[in-house]
């Protein structure tokens, strides 16, 4: 209903301002019928219409731009406070279960196991939000230090395993060299694992994603994130990288997420100095997710 009603605010204001042109055209051509012979008037009447018009598009634009941008911020509201309050309640259940019942040591386990893991994923949502607006200030000084590229990999591929429960062979690494680069080791590892959980999350029942690294003429390393999802329009490979922007459809509204991951991935890259973008063929042809990094000298 809400996205319904934004839609029409749109349309409204889309055929607004045309409405608006039009008239003024109309009113204008009419004017000069009546009134060619008044070269000065003629001049000034023309810049008059066009800074009208200019005027209308300008407000029209403005206004379809924040409107879309509300949406934007609707739903990545709608989704944190999902992210957050899932978990919470998740653990709060497991907690009441072992105040009020007997419960044997085995299922105790169990339940301790998914707490936990319930509050990675709380406690996840939070850094997500928080690494947004850290990287979002360009000024803000880089720890760079040198790091095993390959060690970081394989160590968000560890976590990302352990985290959606998926097996070892589901997520496969080809690293081509031992690589160091020179760079905040929690920005980067954060990039990749955003990018690793952006794969899986997105690729369906059967999980699987290839990892593989590649030296671009000894200056830069690429790590490419292959999935096997539902892929991404060519319309929409620029679109994503973008604050709070997800891919629309059904699928979109299924998985899980703020919208605010690849932003993070593509910040980390160019506060680095490298860069990050996306490669699909199309619907069905899943996704392949880069990120290029300097390598230390």
């Amino acid at each position: 209903m809400v996205a319904g009603g934004r839609r029409k605010s749109i349309a409204f204001f889309i055929t607004l301002g045309a409405g608006l042109i039009t008239f003024c055209l109309l009113l204008y051509i009419g004017w000069v019928w009546l009134n060619w012979h008044n070269g000065i008037l003629l001049f000034f009447g023309i810049l008059l219409l066009i800074a009208i018009i200019a005027g209308v598009v300008l407000n029209t634009t403005f206004l379809v731009r924040e409107i879309r941008r509300n949406a934007q911020h609707d739903a990545f509201i709608n989704a944190v406070t999902h992210e957050l309050k899932t978990p919470v309640a998740s653990i709060r259940l497991y907690l009441e279960t072992l105040q009020t019942r007997n419960v044997d040591e085995a299922r105790k386990q169990e339940f301790y196991c998914t707490m936990l893991d319930d509050s990675d994923r709380l406690l996840g949502t939070i850094e997500q939000i928080l690494r947004t607006g850290r990287t979002g200030h360009a000024h803000r000084a880089l720890h760079l230090t040198p790091i095993d590229f390959g060690g970081v990999i394989e160590e968000c591929l560890s976590r990302a395993r352990r985290l959606y429960h998926v097996p070892e062979e589901a997520l496969s690494f080809r690293s081509g060299s031992d690589i160091t680069v020179m760079c905040d080791a929690e920005e980067v590892r954060a990039a990749v694992s955003n990018l690793i959980d952006n794969a899986v999350k997105y690729s369906g029942n059967e999980v699987k994603v290839d990892v593989e690294t590649e030296n671009i003429d000894g200056r830069y390393v690429a790590v490419r994130v292959k999935d096997k999802g539902p892929g991404i329009p060519k319309s929409e490979l620029k679109q994503i990288f973008k604050r709070f922007y997800r891919v629309p459809g059904p699928l979109a509204a299924r998985t899980k997420g703020t919208g605010l991951g690849l932003f993070i991935v593509r910040s980390v890259a160019k506060r680095h100095g490298g860069r990050a973008w996306a490669e699909s063929e199309g619907p069905g042809q899943g996704s392949t997710f880069v990120l290029m990094l300097p390598i230390a000298k």
